[in-house]
């Protein structure tokens, strides 16, 4: 799948430290290749029509909408502040 990125997931990237984006490129990469990679524990989002969230870390959180063939990232963060807007 191909991966697009929000305005807001690209700010929102900008804050992250240099080891939770090497952490983050490797949750994205697993995600591109296997939406059901197990270590992303990948679930819907409740209350919402299409927003997906996936684990990077037990802190770190990618939220992300499916498009077709597309993933489109729209926020990175620690969990409770991501999950709060999706």
């Amino acid at each position: 799948m191909r991966i697009a990125r929000t305005a807001r997931f690209k700010k929102a990237w900008g804050q992250l430290t240099t080891v939770e984006k090497a952490l983050a490129r490797k949750a994205i990469t697993n995600l591109a290749a296997n939406l059901r990679y197990p270590a992303l524990r990948v679930k819907k989002i409740k209350g919402t029509e299409n927003i997906w969230e996936a684990r990077a870390s037990l802190s770190l959180r990618i939220t992300f909408q499916i498009n077709g063939e597309v993933i489109i990232l729209r926020n990175i963060g620690r969990h409770d502040t991501t999950l709060q807007r999706p």
